[in-house]
């Protein structure tokens, strides 16, 4: 089946990295460019001139500056959102209420509130449209391969989780994802959190703390525990150690090793062929720049699937087959609720019990009432 799509946010210069913008749209566009049976048709955002520019990399023929009206004349069947995440809910909603519409794949996070998550994943429910959220890391190698030596018995029955990154939300958003999936989906019962805010620390115009701790429990006794920190050191060293009763997996070590486990005795490093971020050079190509200082050209050897591009395959697949993604909104949201359910234990002083029965965010609440170093007086 052939597939039309279009895009929504198309974002600046794409080799632009800062917290205003990544320009995910060039990377989402380089999975559909990459699929024989999808045509981006379509991209819209407010600034003109980015669309413009996107259209021309691209070779995109319809550029729009209101989402609504490209959603009306492209009929696209899938729909790329990728603006800042306070502005996601919305964009996906009318996305998935346009009669064309069979799938929208969405940036992380979320939405900046517990009640747009829910909308987002609730609409989509209701209209019948695929809802994928951007948490390409369970497609990684990495993550593959130490789910399937779990899954196999390797260090035992699973006991506890832990993590550090430099926040819950933009970048912990993955980490409690790949939580969920460790634990096969198992329902969280209870968070207990500290947050620090100690300055205004916005990602793409979302609020997120300076420095965190938390620790939570699955309902099939499964720990979690995360450390976060923007500045200095956190408590936990890897990316993530999956602890299991006869051993130890950590995925990104603290000396950059992208797998390595540990039964009885010291640590075996696992080959693999990429990171948890991302592929790794090719090997072919470094090889022959090192020895000559050349390269033949940019198509030799063919550069590896990005992880984002595996994202794009997968939710199309999933489309054609009518299997859930592995990355589905519906999956996707229970690791989301750990990140606010984290802020309102914060804002609670104490557990916070699952599911929530809040709709806003606790962060920003707590910021904007002068209780985390905020605005008020």
């Amino acid at each position: 089946m052939s597939y039309q799509v279009a895009v929504i946010g198309t974002g600046a210069d794409p080799e632009t990295r800062d917290r205003e913008g990544y320009a995910m749209a060039y990377r989402h566009a380089s999975g559909y460019r990459g699929l024989d049976d999808c045509t981006i048709v379509a991209c819209a955002d407010i600034v003109r001139e980015n669309a413009e520019a996107f259209a021309a990399h691209n070779d995109v023929d319809g550029v729009y500056e209101d989402h609504e009206a490209m959603l009306e004349e492209a009929e696209p069947d899938i729909v790329s959102v990728c603006v800042p995440p306070a502005i996601h809910a919305d964009l996906v909603v009318d996305s998935a209420e346009a009669p064309s519409v069979q799938a929208v794949h969405c940036e992380k996070p979320m939405a900046t509130t517990w009640g747009d998550c829910k909308r987002m994943a609730s609409v989509c429910e209701r209209e019948g449209v695929q809802l994928t959220i951007d948490h390409q890391r369970r497609l990684s190698e990495p993550v593959r391969r130490a789910k399937s030596m779990l899954d196999s018995g390797r260090i035992g029955e699973l006991k506890r989780l832990e993590w550090s990154e430099v926040n819950l939300f933009d970048a912990g958003t993955h980490l409690f994802d790949l939580c969920d999936h460790f634990v096969d989906g198992a329902r969280a019962e209870w968070v207990l959190a500290a947050v620090d805010c100690s300055h205004e620390n916005r990602w793409f115009g979302a609020l997120n703390e300076t420095r965190a701790i938390a620790r939570w429990r699955y309902a099939d006794g499964t720990i979690g525990f995360a450390s976060t920190a923007e500045d200095g050191d956190t408590v936990v060293g890897p990316y993530l150690r999956i602890v299991g009763a006869d051993g130890v997996i950590e995925i990104q070590s603290e000396d950059g090793t992208p797998l390595r486990v540990r039964t009885d005795g010291g640590w075996t490093a696992i080959d693999t062929d990429e990171t948890v971020y991302g592929p790794s050079p090719s090997l072919p190509r470094a090889a022959l720049r090192k020895a000559t200082g050349y390269l033949p050209g940019p198509d030799w050897p063919p550069a590896p699937q990005t992880h984002y591009e595996r994202a794009i395959e997968h939710l199309v697949t999933s489309l054609d087959s009518g299997e859930e993604p592995i990355i589905s909104g519906r999956r996707v949201l229970r690791g989301t609720e750990l990140t606010f359910a984290s802020w309102e234990s914060a804002r609670r002083r104490g557990r916070a019990h699952l599911p929530l029965e809040i709709d806003d965010n606790p962060l920003e609440a707590m910021y904007e009432a002068g209780q985390l170093g905020g605005l008020a007086e």
